[in-house]
């Protein structure tokens, strides 16, 4: 049996971006499903086709890691700059999440006036501009070595941040803001579970800057469909598409890859699979222990899939925030992402595709029969699609061609999840937190359940990360 440098198994971003980033070795990625990409993937029903999750692309800009990722593996993605990150809509008002400072500042006023909101905006940006410069960012485990770094990394968080990184969230908003409206702690919050999957209740200053600050970056829809620019980065890399891995097995000298059709061999082993849902693999009892040990991330999401026959054009990105939370949710809110009319395929024969999402638990849709599932959905998207329209004037029900809607139980069947994202990361459980190492040589983990965080930006860290890691890299 041959034995490769590298095997990944995900082609989520992690997965793609790591395996993309070793092209020049004997590299193998895994897919258990069609579509390359995970929750960054994008299908076809129907006949048309939809971004499995939400799609705004941050990070693509000089001095920034994502954009340091590309130009190394070679790509230059089919990318359109959008003028208004998020359109906020709450309570019938409409706030502009934009890249300019000034005038985000008096959209957040109008909205919700107070006399420091410029103060708190500020240090919210200058934390997360310091943050991108910081240059040793690190997090591993497992050797005194490795220890070593990531207390250099800390080392370096505290000089560029001081007593600030120990502030958490909350604190920071009551000695800054004051006792605020609770539209706009909704607002934050809001914001927040779209960056980091959490809100300001169990995270640090610095968590909530960087998950606030996105909308201060450039902010792109990807055209084409996220699934296409997953494709653009693994095009130089082996694939095994609609290959299930079953079993892994620890040899002597490499990992023995058992899958669905054949079975491989290799030197360096990447999982790019929820941590939490990885130890099935293993029969080794210590592995199988290593993953057990994380606890459960409950979070996932519900997403509306909608084609519409409509001539409009409309902003890429909305987010609608409501007093309460929605049905079978954890969220009072929901994102909606518009294909826009140029895009040729997801905007093809003059049709819009959309995509809404919103935040669930995964044990919502456990233990449910059949009909209550069904029920339950069903419930979910027509309460969702009745807020979406009562918005969008323009589209009536006459003009949705396709509706239809995925739990967390969909993306299960199709790339292998249950949850979305990891746990926010804070001074108290850090140490508890999954690495891009283990404790088995040659065995590592990339992706949104791992350090260092969500969305591209943060996958991209942990990658970043993980590829010293592989390389040797100091």
């Amino acid at each position: 049996m041959p034995i490769h440098d590298l095997a990944v198994i995900g082609s989520g971003v992690g997965g793609s971006l790591i395996a993309a980033l070793n092209k020049g070795k004997n590299t193998l990625l895994f897919e258990k499903d069609k579509n390359l990409g995970g929750c960054a993937s994008t299908f076809k029903k129907f006949g048309h086709y939809y971004n499995t999750g939400a799609t705004t692309l941050v990070g693509y800009e000089d001095g920034h890691i994502l954009k340091k990722q590309f130009d190394i593996i070679g790509i230059k993605p089919n990318l359109i700059k959008s003028d208004v990150a998020i359109r906020v809509i709450q309570n019938n008002k409409v706030l502009d999440r934009v890249k300019d400072f000034e005038q985000f500042l008096d959209n957040i006023n109008a909205i919700y006036p107070n006399k420091n909101n410029r103060s708190f905006w500020t240090k919210i940006k200058q934390i997360d501009e310091r943050f991108w410069q910081l240059k040793k960012i690190y997090y591993a485990k497992y050797s005194l070595r490795k220890y070593i770094k990531t207390l250099s990394f800390i080392t370096e968080l505290f000089t560029a941040f001081t007593t600030d990184l120990f502030k958490s969230a909350n604190s920071f908003i009551k000695e800054t803001l004051g006792k605020i409206p609770q539209g706009y702690q909704d607002f934050i919050d809001a914001q927040l579970l779209i960056t980091i999957q959490t809100t300001t209740k169990n995270i640090s200053l610095l968590s909530l800057a960087l998950g606030l600050s996105y909308p201060f970056h450039d902010v792109f829809y990807v055209n084409g469909g996220m699934g296409n620019l997953i494709n653009d980065i693994v095009k130089d890399i082996e694939m095994k598409k609609k290959e299930e891995i079953q079993k892994i097995i620890k040899d002597t000298d490499a990992w023995i890859i058992q899958s669905n059709k054949n079975e491989y061999k290799t030197k360096q082993l990447v999982l790019n699979t929820s941590i939490y849902e990885t130890s099935h693999l293993f029969d080794d009892i210590n592995i199988k222990k290593y993953y057990d040990s994380f606890s459960f991330s409950d979070q996932s999401a519900f997403v509306i899939y909608l084609t519409l026959d409509t001539n409009q054009e409309y902003l890429e990105h909305y987010q609608f925030i409501y007093k309460n939370s929605l049905p079978n949710c954890i969220s009072n809110s929901f994102f909606v992402s518009f294909s826009k009319k140029e895009d040729a395929i997801l905007s093809k024969q003059n049709t819009t595709s959309v995509t809404i999402s919103t935040h669930t638990k995964a044990s919502v849709w456990k233990n449910l029969t059949k009909e209550k599932y069904e029920y339950q959905k069903n419930k979910m998207q027509s309460y969702i699609i009745d807020k979406f329209l009562e918005y969008f004037k323009g589209i009536k029900k006459e003009n949705i061609i396709h509706c239809f809607s995925a739990t967390s139980f969909t993306f299960k069947r199709y790339i292998n999840r249950y949850n979305c994202g990891g746990k926010a990361i804070g001074f108290k459980n850090i140490l508890e937190l999954p690495s891009c190492n283990t404790p088995f040589q040659g065995l590592y983990n990339v992706g949104d359940s791992v350090f260092a965080g969500q969305g591209w930006p943060g996958v991209a860290l942990g990658v970043d990360v993980l590829n010293k890691e592989l390389n040797g890299i100091s």
